[in-house]
Formats: C-alpha cells, structure tokens, sequence
C-alpha cells in the first residue's frame, strides 16, 4: 500500500488531521502513565481537549451549510453572515433562469440562481482576481463533477453585492471546473426576509435597508 500520498491528503484534510494527532497524543499518553501517571494523564488531557476540538469545529461547519442554523462565530474565523439591503427584482432570462449581475469584493460577475443549491459556488477565477478568503481550517467540500468527485475548499466572500442587496461575509465553495459561471445558493437566499417568484421575476427581500447599489439584471 502506497502511503506516500497520505500526508497530502491529511493537509487538505485538517479537522481528520487535527483528530488523529489527537488520538495519537492521547495513545501517547496512555503509554507515559505506566512511566509518570501525572505526566501520562497530562498528555492524554491535552489529546482529550484535541479530540473535542475537532468535534466542535466538525459540527459548526456542519451547522454552518445547514439553511436553518448558522452557528457560528467570529472568534473561529466564521463570522457570522449577513445579509442587508432593499427589494430587488431580476428579470428571467431567455434560456428560462434567473440570472444575476453581482459584485463580489467590487469585481463584477454573473451568478445562476439556483434554489438546489446548498452553497453559493464561484470559479476559481473570480476567486482569485475578487481575493476571496479561504478558510484553511474548515474540511473541503466533495463535489461531484463530470470528472469524478472532488474536494473543494471553503472560503468567505466579504461583500457580494446585487442590485440593492448587499451579503457581508458569505460563504461559498471555490468549484474546480466552473469557470466563467457561479452559482448563488441557498446559503444567500435562506438569509433574506423572503424571496419569491412573480410571474417571470425574481424578488429578493432582505431584513435591513442598503443603500442602492447597481440594480441586478441579467446580463445580456
């Protein structure tokens, strides 16, 4: 068995990472005791604190994709998103779905709509050039493409603005093989006062008035 690749994918992999040394500590610990029991019981301690650690971290990503919960906290490296602004309207487009003219950290980008989605998705491009954070610490998200699955890392866009809404720091997965299109999810949309569907338009309704941006449409 070829274990060469192992550390690689434990480095994209850092909350499995964090829990295996944490195993290990608390294995190492355990050994110690019969040498030193209070150094042992220390050690075995600090691989506790590891373990618990990585639960944590695992179930405030996890709540953090969830549409109903948004757990977390600032002090993580998550902060807490939001979103703000007047109604917007985005007329459908001729191929039958909604799309949106946004800025994303100033730079301008087109978004699909797309109420199956969990998470907002963009393109590597747009997420270089728009300097999206990733977040290191959070697990990669697996997504299926027409190439296999792959992991996907998780960043936080500062500001996304569409229209008369503007969404402070959003979280969205950077999508291999994307290029050229993004797509707006649920994370976004769960977060407005109401959306809805009138005849051919799309109506955002976010909590707290914005000042206007530039108005959403879709891109010719």
């Amino acid at each position: 068995m070829d274990l060469a690749p192992l550390p690689q994918y434990l480095m994209s992999q850092p909350l499995l990472a964090l829990a295996l040394a944490a195993m290990l500590v608390i294995l190492l610990g355990g050994a110690l005791r019969h040498l030193s029991p209070r150094f042992g019981n220390f050690v075995r301690a600090l691989g506790n604190i590891g373990l618990l650690a990585a639960l944590v971290l695992t179930v405030l990503q996890v709540a953090r994709v969830n549409q109903g919960l948004d757990l977390s906290l600032p002090g993580l490296g998550m902060p807490v998103q939001e979103v703000s602004g007047t109604e917007t309207r985005v007329p459908m487009d001729e191929d039958g779905h909604f799309w949106i003219r946004a800025r994303v950290n100033g730079v301008p980008h087109r978004f699909l709509v797309d109420t199956g989605a969990t998470l907002t998705a963009i393109d590597p491009g747009l997420a270089a050039e728009a300097g999206a954070v990733v977040q290191s610490m959070r697990q990669p998200v697996l997504l299926r493409t027409a190439n296999g699955t792959v992991p996907a890392q998780l960043a936080t866009l500062h500001e996304v603005r569409i229209g008369n809404v503007l969404a402070r720091d959003l979280d969205a997965v950077i999508a291999p093989g994307m290029e050229g299109t993004s797509v707006l999810g649920m994370n976004f949309l769960s977060r407005l006062a109401s959306w809805r569907v009138e005849g051919q338009t799309l109506i955002l309704v976010p909590h707290h008035p914005q000042e206007a941006g530039d108005r959403a449409s879709n891109p010719a």
